[in-house]
């Protein structure tokens, strides 16, 4: 089995380290546990990653955000895959810090990135792990929120929740969305 698993954020140094790249952050942290690299290649930086008899195909588009749809959809055809085998890692301003949701489909929440996905897919059915930034800003700031950098407290507490990000990337391809729904969803913050 093999699954396309694509980190959103944007290139970029001035972006490492921003709320909005979590999904870079989240492929990084697998990477560097791993012991694998990613490599420039259209689109994108990819990686492969084995486990348990999968493949994960890793993706961090080089579209920037809200350009995402065109590598997320260049790398399911070239992998022959469909959007049962995709997995997108987003950042959510709807959630609290840290939070983690495993979801099978949906909208895309106002994100950029989601929602040029769905329309170059045509399709919102794609699983997808939303990962809370908060909400910690004051009318008009959104922007400005979401690329700003971690706060110290935030950056202690990340490489817990990146781990537990990379549990519910190998669960995703061994046991399944829905099993990877009903263990992981049920963690409240």
């Amino acid at each position: 089995m093999k699954y396309l698993i694509t980190g959103l954020g944007n290139i970029g140094s001035e972006y490492h380290n921003t709320r909005h790249n979590i999904g870079f952050r989240i492929l990084d942290a697998l990477a560097g546990a791993s012991n694998i690299s990613f490599e420039d290649q259209r689109y994108g930086m990819v990686s492969s990653y084995r486990f348990k008899g999968r493949l994960f195909i890793l993706l961090k588009p080089s579209t920037y955000m809200n350009r995402s749809g065109l590598a997320v959809d260049y790398w399911l055809k070239k992998e022959k895959l469909t959007t049962e085998n995709l997995l997108v890692l987003v950042d959510d301003l709807a959630l609290p810090f840290g939070a983690v949701r495993v979801r099978p489909k949906g909208g895309d929440g106002g994100h950029n990135g989601l929602a040029n996905i769905n329309q170059v897919l045509g399709t919102s059915n794609y699983a997808r792990v939303r990962f809370g930034i908060g909400n910690d800003f004051s009318a008009g700031k959104q922007v400005d929120y979401v690329l700003s950098d971690w706060s110290e407290e935030e950056t202690r507490q990340l490489p817990e929740k990146l781990n537990s990000c990379i549990q519910i990337i190998q669960s995703f391809g061994t046991v399944g969305l829905q099993r990877t729904m009903n263990q992981f969803n049920t963690n409240k913050e």
